[in-house]
């Protein structure tokens, strides 16, 4: 999947972010063997990955259903040894103490954090990490403990939104619906929603000095809605159509 998504990018011209995410779910025949896994992980997968330069950051699941902080730290330990950064799906379910991990590491991102506990938040400030919310997986799976955002929030710790895409528990592409429910699910302002999936997105991405705000010097990636007021994506964006899309459209 690395190599595809480096073709992608190659081919297309679109970036693409390329996330090294072997530490998410333990492979039937390791069962009971979490930690030869991790071995694997370590010792084999990631730097092979990481010699045909198919990784920018380097990810894991911490939690009771994946893996201990303590084998997470180790594929993070690996990490830093090759010169990646890293990110982690942290207290998603429960509190594993994830977030405390994340900043431990300097982490870009730390995303989910339905159940991270003001040490998490503290640490996360502390360190600069990124709380990355994801309502749609949040909507899907009908969770009902919401992440702590006025904690977020008081605690300066920068917030982005993202779809967390993928057909196990997030089946979303949509950045308009990820708005939507991020004001309605989370109670995210249009501005935090907004400012979350461009400039805040940007840097849980390592990305902040190329894109993300309009500034002169960095990448033009924008797109132009035919609206009144931006908080209209938020309310009911997910119908829109581009400014551009329409222009398209009658110009041929």
């Amino acid at each position: 999947m690395l190599r595809v998504a480096r073709a992608l990018e190659m081919n297309t011209g679109v970036r693409v972010v390329k996330t090294f995410l072997g530490a998410h779910a333990l492979p039937p025949e390791y069962a009971g063997r979490s930690s030869d896994y991790i071995d694997l992980i370590c010792k084999e997968m990631l730097p092979a990955a990481a010699a045909e330069n198919l990784v920018d950051a380097v990810d894991g699941f911490c939690e009771s259903l994946a893996f201990t902080p303590e084998e997470i730290a180790r594929v993070f330990d690996a990490a830093k040894d090759l010169g990646l950064p890293v990110k982690l799906h942290a207290d998603q379910l429960s509190n594993t103490g994830g977030g405390v991990l994340a900043a431990r590491f300097g982490a870009l991102s730390a995303d989910h954090l339905e159940y991270a506990s003001p040490a998490s938040i503290e640490a996360m400030a502390a360190a600069g990490t990124v709380a990355v919310l994801l309502p749609g997986a949040y909507y899907f799976l009908r969770d009902t403990h919401p992440p702590p955002l006025a904690a977020l929030r008081r605690a300066g710790v920068p917030i982005a939104l993202a779809s967390d895409c993928n057909p196990g528990s997030s089946p979303f592409t949509s950045l308009l619906l990820m708005l939507n429910m991020g004001c309605v699910l989370f109670g995210l302002t249009p501005e935090e929603a907004l400012t979350g999936v461009t400039r805040i997105a940007a840097r849980a991405l390592g990305m902040q000095a190329q894109t993300g705000i309009l500034e002169v010097g960095k990448d033009a990636d924008l797109t132009l809605w035919r609206i009144d007021h931006p908080r209209q994506l938020c309310y009911g964006g997910v119908g829109l159509t581009p400014a551009w899309a329409s222009t398209f459209s009658e110009g041929g």
